[in-house]
């Protein structure tokens, strides 16, 4: 039960800090932010990875680095087409 305590306050934490901070930046500089975003993310993915991989790992953890995967991948996802669609204003009309 220890460990599920320390991996719940861990992932509840993550949910807090991640909306907090996501909140705070000022919409001129979330889409320039967005690829550290997707860098974080791409970091939860394999964290994730690596959990959901550990024979040892409980099977709430297991499915806690699936969700976890599983929302990083729609972060990045989501970035790269933010991303795409900021750049494409600033390219050159033919």
């Amino acid at each position: 039960m220890d460990g599920f305590v320390m991996i719940l306050t861990v992932f509840v934490l993550a949910i807090v800090v991640g909306f907090e901070i996501i909140t705070k930046v000022p919409p001129t500089l979330h889409t320039p932010l967005m690829s550290g975003s997707n860098a974080i993310s791409g970091i939860t993915i394999i964290g994730a990875l690596v959990l959901a991989g550990q024979m040892d790992s409980s099977h709430l953890a297991q499915v806690l680095a699936f969700v976890a995967v599983i929302f990083a991948t729609i972060n990045v996802v989501g970035g790269f087409l933010v991303t795409d669609r900021m750049l494409k204003m600033f390219r050159k009309k033919d």
